[in-house]
Order: structure tokens, then C-alpha cells, then sequence
């Protein structure tokens, strides 16, 4: 019974170190008597008990990786503190085994030196315009020693960039001052968009004004034109009826009394301009003056 028992842990054993599952996403090194075998791929795999071992379990996952912040120095000799985050896979399972004694923290010292690299090759105030040409410098960097290491370095962030306290209140000061720059440029631009508007505009007023009187001068000579025109036709109407009238029988006698009528009112509106009466010495000067007025009447009307 207890050889029995002994033969089922012994089975039990061999079961357990010759079966072995893999996780999705994972990758398992197999040394073979102390030598690189195999890479066990996710799923069942079986190996020899006690001649295959287990050496290293990788995850094939992208690992966000935090950099430690660091003293670096510009090219215009300021102190700048960085600190950041990387990325990388696992491609390469045996060489991630067998590259390197540990690949993190390579990857992590050749960040930090890599990035002081980049940072000295700039000015201050370019490493706050050009994150990502710094980013893209240390990943290109990275990445090409990482391959001997089996990883891929897939991309860096700069989390914060801090400067010396000096320094900081320069740049916030400069930034102040800029705005306050800007203000006054604005409100410039402002006033003078503004005269320019109100010169536009009286502008535009007077021309408008000037408009309007001269169609209202215009107007006001067509309007006397066409009085003038419409007085004349009125008078040539008239006239042209009592030519008409005077052609009829009795006619000539009706003018004379006309102009006897005419006479009379004539000497009575100089008496009363002058307070006097003025009478005719002689009532034959009436009867001449309406001759006359007759003969110049008739005169015309032959002439016509």
C-alpha cells in the first residue's frame, strides 16, 4: 500500500513538472541540461521532467516603464528637471532571457542618459516647444540598442519639465510682460480701426449730403422748367383763344371795351398810389388811347 502511494506521488510529480500551460499573451523559456531549448507558446506544452526547466516567463504586453526624474542641463547651461514614462514589448523572448542580466533596468539607465544627451543639444526654451522632437530622439535612441536586448521600445512622454524657481519667475514675468504687450497692440489697433471708421463714415455722410442737394437742386429746376413751360402753354392757349374770339362778329368791340376798362382801372390805381385824384383833361385822350391800343392790337394780329 505505501509503494502504491509512493509510485502515485511520483506520477503526480512527473505529471506536474512534464505538463506545463501558458497564459495568452505570455512566453515561457525552456533550458534543456542548462541550455537555451525552447520558447513555450501560450496553450499546453509538455516537457521532460527533470532534464527541461523552466528558466524565464516573460509577458509579451506593452509595460509602461516610469522614468525617474533627473537633473539635466540645457545648452544654455540651466538646470532643468525631467521626468517621464516609457513604453515597450517583449519581442524576442530569448534574447529578453539572455541579453541582458535585466532589460528594465537597462532600458531605464540608457533612458536617463539618452535624454541628458538630448536635452544638452538644446536651448531652455526650445525644450518646452519641442516635446515630441525630444521624445522621438530618445525612442530612436532606445530602440536601436534594445534590439539586442529582445525588447521594442515603442514610445517615450515627457511627464514635466520643471525649471529652477529663478528661472520660472523669469519666464512667468517675460509671459506677463508679453501679454501686457499684446494688450496695448490690441487696444492700438483698437483706437485706430475706430478713427478709421468714424473718417468712413463722415466721409460717406457727406457724400450722401452732397447727393441729396444736388438732386434737390435738380429737382428744383425741373420743377421751375416745367412751370415755366406749363405758364407759357397756358398763355399761348389764351392768347390763341382770343385771337379766336376777336375773328368772331363783335369781337373788335368787345377788345375796345376791354382796354377802355383797362384804362380806366389804370387811372384809378395811380390816384390811389399817389393820394390824388387824376382825371383826364380831355375824355377824347381815352378814346385815343384805346384807338391806339386797336391799331397795335390789330398790327400784331395782321403781322400773325
Amino acid at each position: 500500500m505505501e509503494i502504491a502511494l509512493v509510485i502515485l506521488v511520483i506520477a503526480a510529480i512527473f505529471v506536474a513538472r512534464s505538463i506545463k500551460v501558458v497564459p495568452q499573451q505570455h512566453a515561457w523559456v525552456v533550458e534543456r541540461l542548462g541550455k537555451y531549448h525552447a520558447t513555450l507558446t501560450p496553450g499546453l506544452n509538455f516537457l521532460v521532467p527533470f532534464i527541461d526547466r523552466l528558466a524565464y516567463k516573460h509577458s509579451l504586453k506593452e509595460i509602461p516603464l516610469d522614468v525617474p526624474s533627473q537633473v539635466c542641463i540645457t545648452k544654455d547651461n540651466t538646470q532643468l528637471t525631467v521626468d517621464g514614462i516609457l513604453y515597450f514589448q517583449v519581442t524576442d523572448p530569448m534574447r529578453a532571457s539572455y541579453g541582458a542580466s535585466n532589460y528594465v533596468i537597462a532600458i531605464t539607465q540608457l533612458a536617463q542618459t539618452t535624454l541628458r544627451s538630448v536635452i544638452g543639444r538644446m536651448e531652455l526654451d526650445r525644450t518646452f516647444e519641442e516635446r515630441a522632437v525630444i521624445n522621438t530622439s530618445v525612442v530612436e535612441a532606445l530602440d536601436e540598442a534594445a534590439l539586442n536586448w529582445g525588447v521594442k521600445v515603442l514610445r517615450y512622454e515627457i511627464k514635466d519639465l520643471t525649471p529652477p524657481p529663478a528661472i520660472l519667475h523669469s519666464m512667468q514675468a517675460q509671459i506677463t510682460a508679453e501679454r501686457e504687450k499684446r494688450a496695448l497692440i490690441a487696444a492700438s489697433e483698437g483706437r485706430r480701426q475706430e478713427q478709421i471708421n468714424i473718417a468712413t463714415g463722415e466721409r460717406e455722410a457727406a457724400i450722401a449730403k452732397s447727393e441729396g442737394q444736388k438732386q434737390a437742386e435738380i429737382n428744383k429746376a425741373l420743377g421751375e422748367a416745367a412751370a415755366i413751360t406749363a405758364v407759357a402753354d397756358a398763355t399761348s392757349d389764351a392768347i390763341r383763344k382770343i385771337a379766336a374770339a376777336i375773328q368772331q362778329p363783335g369781337g373788335d368791340q368787345a377788345v375796345q371795351l376791354k382796354v377802355a376798362e383797362k384804362a380806366i382801372d389804370a387811372y384809378g390805381q395811380l390816384a390811389q398810389k399817389n393820394n390824388t385824384m387824376i382825371v383826364p383833361g380831355n375824355m377824347t385822350e381815352v378814346a385815343g388811347l384805346v384807338g391806339t391800343a386797336m391799331a397795335l392790337f390789330k398790327g400784331g394780329a395782321g403781322n400773325a
